[in-house]
């Protein structure tokens, strides 16, 4: 069976991750505790797809938050089913980019990169190897401007 590890990068893919959390919690019949209520044996065939299962009954869902300052994070964690997730795969900065792609990039973003790579192994280890990674990430504004101009330049030169 395949086994998926999400991992939701800056406000806007925590903000669109949570509310999937939210969704499939619901469709698979997880409570915001963890604690599966479903009325449906079907709910749990395919659970192991995105959640873990732990200790108590409880499910935890496979995923990695990731955000360059922690506001995302507490109001992710604040949020209806902020309490499932396990608190080491919360991976956050202090300062953020203030979109700005360099801060991103190459100060505040790769200092996080190898936390998020630890728990992104972790993750991995636990569940017997994944099959997939998704991912919900949102660039803004100059942030986005700037990866494309890098991404374009990137490709010229492997041309």
């Amino acid at each position: 069976m395949r086994e998926i590890v999400h991992l939701q990068a800056g406000q806007c893919g925590n903000q669109i991750g949570a509310k999937f959390w939210e969704v499939i919690s619901d469709e698979h019949g997880i409570d915001p505790s963890g604690t599966y209520h479903g009325d449906s044996d079907l709910q749990l065939e395919r659970i192991s797809v995105y959640y873990n299962e732990a200790t108590g009954g409880k499910y935890v869902p496979r995923a990695v938050l990731v955000d360059l300052e922690p506001g995302t994070m507490d109001s992710v964690r604040s949020g209806p089913f902020g309490q499932v997730f396990r608190p080491d795969n919360f991976v956050f900065g202090q300062s953020g980019a203030g979109n700005n792609w360099a801060k991103g990039h190459y100060t505040e973003g790769a200092e996080l990169v190898d936390s998020v790579l630890d728990v992104m192994e972790f993750t991995e280890a636990e569940s017997n190897m994944n099959d997939l990674v998704s991912e919900y990430q949102q660039y803004q504004d100059a942030t986005a401007e700037e990866e494309g101009e890098f991404e374009e330049e990137g490709e010229e030169d492997l041309a």
